[in-house]
C-alpha cells in the first residue's frame, strides 16, 4: 500500500524543484544576454557615441585615472566601459 502524503510532497517537491531550476536558467540567460548587449554597445564609437560625447574628455581621464584605469594611448569608449565595469555597470 502506498502513503499518498509521501506521494504528494514528492510530487510537490518535484515541481518545485523544477520551477527553481527553471527560474534560475532563465535569470541566467537574461543576465548573458544583458551582458552581451552592454559589450556591443562599446564594440564601436558609432554605437557609443552619444555617450562619449556626454564626457568632456578632461574629466573623463581625469575621473578614469581617479578610478585607477590607464589612459594612455586607449579609446575613449574603452574608457568609459571600464568605468561603468568598475562602478558596478553593464
Amino acid at each position: 500500500m502506498v502513503d499518498k502524503s509521501k506521494r504528494i510532497f514528492f510530487k510537490q517537491s518535484f515541481f518545485e524543484g523544477i520551477g527553481k531550476v527553471m527560474s534560475g536558467f532563465d535569470e541566467g540567460i537574461k543576465q548573458a544576454e544583458a551582458k552581451q548587449n552592454f559589450d556591443e554597445y562599446f564594440d564601436s564609437y558609432e554605437s557609443s557615441y552619444a555617450l562619449t560625447l556626454a564626457y568632456p574628455d578632461e574629466i573623463l581621464m581625469e575621473t578614469a585615472r581617479q578610478a585607477g584605469i590607464k589612459t594612455d594611448g586607449r579609446d575613449k569608449n574603452k574608457i568609459i566601459k571600464e568605468l561603468f565595469e568598475k562602478n558596478g555597470g553593464y
